[in-house]
């Protein structure tokens, strides 16, 4: 029986500053495969599936960098990127999609809105795991995902970065100090 190891994609990765500190951005040929909060400055070296880096994976790379560039400025609402869902599927993809559809820029919505808007009421919490799996934060906006009483919830970027977000698309005032 011959069993052949499924490969994971060929990917390209870069360490690029923002704002909020280093993010580890990474792309396929299908497009951005994910946003990494907090990354090492030896991050970029770690790309998966080895060999030559794919065709279009840079190109992915180099507009994610210049719209999340834009965005931390102030001149960017909506990000047109191509996206590589393949790290989330079922219902965490489900969710996602619809957050990235339908939450725009400077509003937040809870757990629990999501949760009725993709048809699983009682799924407020199962909403909070698939925000914590967001491979693709920032762009797919986790941050404006909050709990029905006002407060923050989680975050994978800690919520320091979470209140910056929040603060930059005026939901939040700036912090003072």
């Amino acid at each position: 029986m011959d069993v052949t190891k499924a490969r994971a994609p060929r990917q390209s990765r870069r360490v690029v500053d923002s704002p909020i500190g280093p993010l580890l951005l990474a792309a396929t040929d299908r497009g951005l495969v994910k946003v990494g909060f907090h990354a090492p400055p030896d991050a970029a070296g770690r790309g998966a599936g080895g060999g030559a880096e794919p065709a279009g994976a840079a190109g992915h790379i180099a507009e994610a960098e210049e719209q999340l560039r834009t965005y931390f400025a102030g001149g960017l609402r909506d990000f047109r990127l191509e996206l590589d869902w393949s790290l989330s599927d079922g219902f965490n993809r489900r969710v996602l999609e619809e957050l990235a559809a339908r939450v725009p820029y400077g509003s937040v919505v809870s757990y629990q809105f999501l949760a009725d808007r993709v048809g699983e009421p009682g799924a407020a919490q199962a909403v909070g795991r698939a925000m914590a799996s967001n491979p693709l934060p920032i762009v797919v906006p986790c941050h404006r995902v909050i709990e029905s009483d006002g407060g923050l919830g989680g975050f994978g970027g800690g919520l320091e970065t979470k209140r910056s977000l929040l603060a930059l698309e005026g939901v939040l005032p700036e912090p003072l100090f």
